[in-house]
């Protein structure tokens, strides 16, 4: 019988059992990787650069790209190395590194995507005290909140989760280090600690969710009493995409997290983790701000003088 503390590394799920497959998804995960990795990295430049753009809005977004590019920099690599050299090897203190780097980041962003729609809410149905109610402490005591409700939260599960005792091998029915995949491995009812934590953890996502759509539906009613039909379409544009990513985010993760592991195929938990682990990171950049005509001329005043100054 073994034990965690006997456990040197752990085994993840491949994506294709033949070599040639592997490389189809190294490839297709390289080309998401690659352009989270512009996407996001323009953003952090641009936001950092453009003076017009210090406001709370390209405050929290600035920060929502750091995350998104911590996140899928958490797992994605590690799958493609895996993929590459045809291996499913991860190390103990690599798993839990991982697991750790993660909950912190995925907690960290829901918890930011809940004060932006905050944000948006103040801004559209009360401009008049939007300055004094997100002034420069307000939006910096925000995200470090945010960031620290991140790592608390990762530091419980992480710790509660390795110290449980593992005795049903090393082989976890994921891509990455995920959590319900560590615990089926448990042979103690200890487990049943993390199963508590974790579902208390959904119904306190669940109610970020409520406050995210109330914050919209007052927000939907604002737009409505708008006489510009131009205005109200770009207000659409931009919130309905938010909402979509918030419920794919948060509908994927709690399917990955309170669904039974026992009651889940590999296949089906393998096509969750990848829509709200690496989907959202890579398609942030073109919701949150590809759209926005504003910061679209930014970017390409800052590609310009990036491409002048390598010339």
């Amino acid at each position: 019988m073994s034990n965690s503390s006997s456990i040197a590394e752990f085994l993840l799920l491949p994506f294709a059992e033949t070599w040639e497959l592997q490389l189809l998804h190294f490839a297709l995960f390289l080309g998401i990787y690659l352009a989270a990795l512009l996407g996001n990295g323009l953003i952090v430049t641009t936001v950092a650069c453009d003076h017009r753009l210090h406001t709370p809005m390209y405050f929290f977004l600035l920060n929502l790209a750091l995350l998104d590019l911590g996140c899928i920099s958490t797992t994605v690599p590690k799958a493609m190395a895996n993929s590459l050299w045809d291996t499913r090897a991860i190390s103990y203190s690599g798993c839990a590194a991982q697991v750790f780097l993660f909950v912190f980041l995925i907690s960290a962003e829901y918890f930011l995507l809940t004060v932006m729609s905050y944000d948006r809410y103040v801004a559209i149905c009360k401009p008049l005290h939007y300055r004094s109610l997100l002034c420069s402490r307000s939006c910096v005591q925000m995200a470090a909140a945010a960031w620290g409700s991140g790592v608390l939260n990762a530091v419980m599960h992480t710790a509660n989760t390795f110290s449980l005792p593992l005795c049903q091998g090393n082989a976890l029915d994921q891509f990455f280090c995920e959590i319900p995949q560590i615990l089926k491995l448990s042979c103690s009812h200890s487990y049943l600690r993390e199963i508590e934590l974790l579902t208390f953890n959904g119904f306190l996502f669940w109610g970020c969710f409520v406050f995210i759509l109330f914050s919209y539906v007052q927000i939907f009613r604002a737009v409505l009493r708008m006489p510009s039909e131009q205005g109200q379409h770009k207000l659409f544009s931009t919130c309905l995409p938010h909402l979509a990513v918030v419920f794919l985010f948060l509908s994927t993760g709690m399917f990955a997290y309170l669904k039974p592991p026992s009651n889940a195929s590999p296949s089906l938990s393998l096509v969750m983790a990848f829509l709200y682990s690496v989907m959202p990171p890579a398609m942030n950049p073109l919701i949150y701000s590809m759209r926005n005509q504003e910061l679209k001329n930014a970017i390409r005043k800052v590609m310009s003088w990036m491409y002048f100054r390598i010339c």
